[in-house]
């Protein structure tokens, strides 16, 4: 076995991310649709997020291609940003739709790429919050 003469001095590192203008962008073309409803004492319903990487291919350096919606829709699964965001406003959408405050609200977030799509799919429980249960 030969050994080592020399050693390297740095370890380099690549990481790649959504850039905060990135984020921006992604949530302003982005597509809602929301659906759900109440029953009893709790909600049940799902937002689905539809960015189109092709409506922002005049704003961005990197192509806007299928390869690219894939890199996207797994840097999105990872970034606390746009998960915080998202999760925000299906919780909003669902206050909006249940009609009534919202107590505790789980939201179960996936995202997956078709084309130049980039789909985030959230599915929402919630419990009417204690105070607007006799609404």
């Amino acid at each position: 076995m030969a050994t080592a003469r020399r050693v390297a001095l740095f370890e380099r590192e690549i990481r790649v991310k959504l850039s905060a203008a990135a984020v921006e962008l992604l949530f302003e073309i982005a597509e809602i649709l929301s659906e759900g409803q109440r029953k009893g004492d709790g909600y049940y319903g799902s937002t689905m997020i539809t960015i189109d990487l092709a409506r922002a291919a005049e704003a961005v350096r990197e192509g806007c291609d299928a390869a690219s919606a894939r890199v996207v829709a797994g840097l999105v699964a990872a970034d606390a940003r746009v998960k915080a965001r998202a999760r925000a406003l299906a919780a909003a959408d669902a206050e909006e739709r249940a009609g009534v405050r919202l107590g505790r609200v789980d939201v179960d977030l996936r995202a997956r790429a078709t084309g130049t799509r980039v789909h985030i799919d959230l599915d929402v429980e919630a419990d009417v919050a204690q105070s607007s249960r006799s609404a």
